[in-house]
């Protein structure tokens, strides 16, 4: 795939996601804002893991005006690659957007994943979305519109909500036990 320079913040115009046919490949672009619905179409994402340099892994709370999902704890960030961005691309611009900082050691954890879920108001993700992991360099600042909260924790703790209180938790950071796994 080629590398696209993407600017962090798009236009209506750059804020498209990849559609992908049942063989996840390739077959269109949609309006990113028009895609999280009841009947959301197969489409192309990433989740990252942010680690710092004790092992400890970055948790964030949705924030509350989020379509999906708003308020759950979930993984670092998530995100949708552009046509033509790389995903060590998109994972940087979403960091950046996101979380206010850079990242480096940017690593694939599970870059197979693909899960359907459907929130408690019948929005649907469907998503191949490949699992990352990345150390943070600096602070994180996050963006009032992507977190409300975020903690660092140990991925043991992480593993221990999974188990016990899956519900609390977003459902693709559940699905993504076997990531977890790995970081520890």
């Amino acid at each position: 795939m080629t590398t696209v320079t993407a600017p962090d913040s798009a236009t209506d115009a750059d804020d498209v996601v990849v559609l992908l046919d049942d063989a996840g490949q390739p077959i269109g672009t949609a309006p990113r804002a028009t895609v999280h619905s009841t009947d959301t179409p197969l489409h192309l994402a990433f989740s990252c893991h942010l680690r710092d340099a004790s092992g400890r892994t970055l948790v964030t709370r949705r924030a509350l005006s989020k379509r999906t999902w708003p308020g759950v704890w979930t993984n670092s960030f998530c995100g949708h690659p552009r046509p033509g961005e790389t995903f060590e691309d998109a994972v940087r611009r979403h960091a950046r957007h996101e979380l206010g900082l850079e990242v480096e050691a940017i690593e694939p954890l599970l870059p197979d994943f693909r899960y359907r879920a459907v929130d408690a108001a019948g929005i649907v993700e469907n998503e191949v979305c490949p699992v990352f992991t990345a150390r943070p360099v600096g602070e994180a600042v996050p963006h009032p519109d992507e977190v409300a909260e975020l903690r660092w924790v140990e991925v043991a703790d992480v593993l221990s909500v999974v188990e016990r209180a899956p519900w609390a938790l977003s459902p693709w950071i559940v699905e993504q036990e076997a990531a977890l796994r790995l970081l520890l």
